[in-house]
């Protein structure tokens, strides 16, 4: 449904310098170049049209974010949970071994990028597609998403729900990792339930840079939107109503496996320890207006 941008809550109140400095980055993807201007509110009502693609309560938001965690390049006992390469071989539109094959039969051996800590933070620096890893010499590394498995995602948050562990209101990140620590013989059957598997490779960005999305450019936090791109076209801006992080206007510029269908989005909030705490809590839903071109 068309909408004039008076119809849209908040939009006088928006950063749009924000906005159009992220739109940019992708601004070729709608057929624009990327350019200054001195009123960015006034650039996008002229480029563009609202469009209501979720109504008030049917949009579907949730959160990711970029990991940053202790790292080393060698095993040890301490850090002896790898984050892999992409073997070869691999065809995208077949199936792969699953998660369970792969840790069982070693199947990944002299692939590895780096070592952490935890196989629950393994596991969750998999389910953001990226990760910056500091190594105790001061060192840093920055891994992004190169592919996986060819197996659906499943949610070992709802698994842990499922069985009782706490309802799901309360299921968030850290009570996985709560739930890890009091349970650490049961942790790599629990990861196995997902038998999806993601692969990286090393990234060269600079240390203020986002990690790259989708479309192979870097995301920023609080204006870049994960979004199914058979519904919103990549590069599009889209405007969020969602309750408890806010009303603003974004720029679809990343997709997900989980990110299906009109409404469903998915929001970058940056990197680290309280990006990761934000994520966490954005699990609700909202409104969203795509904004597109002008005939």
């Amino acid at each position: 449904m068309a909408l004039a941008f008076s119809d849209i809550p908040g939009w006088d109140r928006d950063d749009h310098a924000a906005a159009w400095a992220a739109f940019c980055v992708t601004a070729d993807l709608s057929g624009l170049a990327p350019v200054a201007t001195d009123d960015a509110k006034a650039a996008f009502e002229a480029l563009f049209e609202p469009v209501e693609i979720a109504a008030e309560g049917t949009a579907h938001f949730t959160g990711y974010y970029e990991p940053e965690l202790q790292g080393a390049r060698e095993k040890s006992a301490r850090f002896a949970y790898p984050l892999y390469a992409k073997p070869g071989g691999i065809d995208p539109y077949k199936p792969w071994f699953t998660r369970a094959d792969i840790v069982e039969g070693d199947l990944l051996a002299g692939l590895e990028l780096v070592w952490l800590d935890s196989p629950i933070e393994a596991f969750l620096a998999q389910v953001q597609g990226s990760v910056r890893i500091r190594f105790e010499d001061g060192g840093s590394l920055r891994l992004g998403y190169d592919g996986k498995n060819g197996h659906p995602y499943r949610s070992i948050g709802k698994e842990l729900v499922a069985r009782g562990v706490a309802p799901v209101e309360e299921m968030t990140p850290d009570r996985i990792r709560q739930w890890g620590h009091e349970s650490p013989g049961e942790v790599q059957a629990l990861l196995n339930h997902n038998p999806s598997f993601v692969f990286f490779r090393v990234l060269d960005l600079p240390e203020e840079s986002g990690p790259l999305g989708a479309t192979g450019r870097p995301v920023s936090a609080g204006r870049s939107l994960a979004v199914d791109p058979d519904v919103v076209a990549l590069g599009s801006p889209v405007w969020i109503d969602c309750p408890g992080f806010g009303q603003r206007l974004m720029v679809a510029q990343d997709i997900g496996s989980a990110i299906k269908g009109a409404g469903r989005g998915d929001i970058f909030t940056g990197s680290g320890p309280q990006a990761g705490r934000i994520a966490g809590a954005i699990n609700t839903k909202g409104r969203m207006i795509a904004l597109r071109r002008r005939a």
